[in-house]
């Protein structure tokens, strides 16, 4: 099965979508983007669509409603978490300015502290 992410005029995933891969084979049999952008024009009448990778083998992230599809970077980004994290635009991924500790415990970020701290109640009830 073949995802596509409906996108508005400011890149913006609307909905993603799945369709056959047999909507994607061209008259050589091969798979082409073009083709499912095609079909989906005919089904939804809009043309502003993308495929997307289910495992984020291209495109680095699997788009959901919220994320933005970057043209240049060609690929779909989350929504910021945090103001002061950034983009890193090799894996897709939001990073924060401090590198969580890798101590096997649970961290949650505080903004206002710009710091990792203990989730001491994680998996308490």
């Amino acid at each position: 099965m073949a995802h596509f992410a409906k996108l508005d005029e400011n890149n913006n995933v609307l909905q993603v979508v799945v369709i056959h891969n047999n909507e994607l084979l061209d008259s050589n049999g091969i798979e082409q983007e073009t083709m499912g952008i095609n079909f989906l024009t005919k089904l939804f009448g809009y043309p502003l669509c993308k495929q997307v990778s289910y495992n984020g083998s291209f495109r680095k992230n699997y788009a959901g409603i919220g994320y933005t599809y970057d043209p240049k970077l060609d690929m779909f980004i989350m929504p910021k978490p945090y103001t002061s994290w950034t983009l890193n635009t090799a894996t897709g991924a939001w990073e924060a300015p401090i590198k969580k500790p890798e101590d096997g415990k649970l961290y949650l970020w505080l903004e206002e502290l710009q710091q990792w701290v203990e989730d001491i109640y994680s998996g308490k009830h």
